[in-house]
């Protein structure tokens, strides 16, 4: 009897997949800290971690990480990276600041106007990625400090905005539908990045470019387009982002979204996206993110953490070594696969 992964039967190839495994991941974590959980509410008194208001607070908290991941699945598809994405974050919040408060125009126009800033920033990774031919490593990491540098530059390094009308922060502090505001935004970004990796041209192209751009190119692709489409789709994503975690806090600052980069990639990669290139899956990215929020908001209930009153500190290292897991894991496979 063969034991070729062809011949495999259909549940068994089912319940190896990335995904199911990655889901029954995070249900073991969910159930781990649902058990030993603990925290308190604004009234004082002590709740367990799965509570309904606990659950839509993870939800609320991790919709801009989330947007983040979803910017990055299409590039690291590619075989790309964007580590400016966090810092275009705190830029854009900057921008919409400063056009909504200082140069007094409506929201809903300097909030166009901080989308069109974030295509025009992802449009600057593009030119410099597929013109210049620059390794998107350096171009982005250069770019994380040129946009983190351009938000202090504008603020002075301390100026924050703040007095945003109720109508802008119902975005991120309401609920509506039963769910928080911004959730809808992200599952419609979602359904769109998913629909465009998976149900397109353009999407399977993608998947070319990330398994081999030179071949994609000889093969009539328009390889540098697709590039720079998802560049510019990123920068976008990064602004809406930044709209939303201005609504959730109530103030545009130029530190915003500091680090959410590292967590945007670990939960895309942690998704199952290869970050050689080739392979990726937005419902993986979707589990990766589920997983980092659960932890994150996980552990600031565990007795030992709260004791310590190191929460941040430690769900950066786990972070970190989810990153590392996730990337060793991927190398292996990539061995492992057939050639």
């Amino acid at each position: 009897m063969s034991t070729s992964a062809d011949n495999q039967p259909a549940w068994k190839a089912l319940l190896l997949r990335h995904e199911t495994l990655l889901l029954a991941l995070l249900v073991v974590e969910w159930l781990l800290f649902w058990h030993f959980g603990t925290t308190v509410n604004r009234r004082g008194v002590t709740v367990g971690f799965g509570t309904i208001d606990r659950q839509m607070d993870i939800l609320r908290h991790s919709c801009e990480i989330g947007l983040l991941a979803l910017a990055l699945t299409p590039v690291i598809i590619t075989a790309g990276i964007d580590l400016s994405v966090g810092s275009l974050l705190g830029l854009c919040a900057v921008i919409f600041g400063l056009l909504s408060h200082d140069a007094q125009l409506g929201l809903p126009l300097a909030a166009a106007l901080t989308l069109g800033a974030g295509a025009l920033a992802g449009g600057l990774n593009a030119g410099l990625i597929t013109k210049l031919r620059l390794p998107p490593l350096i171009v982005t990491l250069g770019t994380y400090s040129l946009f983190r540098g351009l938000a202090e530059a504008f603020t002075k390094g301390s100026v924050t905005y703040t007095d945003f009308p109720a109508s802008f922060l119902f975005l991120g502090q309401e609920r509506w539908l039963g769910l928080p505001a911004q959730a809808w935004i992200f599952l419609l970004v979602a359904l769109l990045v998913w629909v465009l990796v998976h149900a397109t041209t353009v999407g399977r192209s993608l998947r070319a470019i990330g398994f081999s751009p030179e071949g994609a190119r000889f093969a009539g692709l328009p390889a540098d387009r697709r590039v720079a489409l998802v560049y510019v789709l990123a920068g976008v994503i990064a602004a809406a982002a930044a709209l939303i975690y201005t609504a959730r806090l109530g103030q545009a600052k130029a530190d915003a979204g500091t680090g959410y980069e590292l967590y945007a990639i670990t939960a895309v990669v942690l998704g199952g996206t290869s970050i050689f290139g080739g392979r990726g899956s937005v419902t993986g990215t979707l589990l990766g993110v589920a997983a980092i929020a659960v932890l994150k908001s996980g552990l600031a209930t565990l007795p030992v953490v709260i004791r310590l009153n190191a929460a941040e500190e430690i769900a950066g290292l786990a972070t970190g070594a989810l990153l590392l897991l996730a990337l060793g894991l991927g190398a292996w496979s990539a061995r492992r696969a057939p050639h």
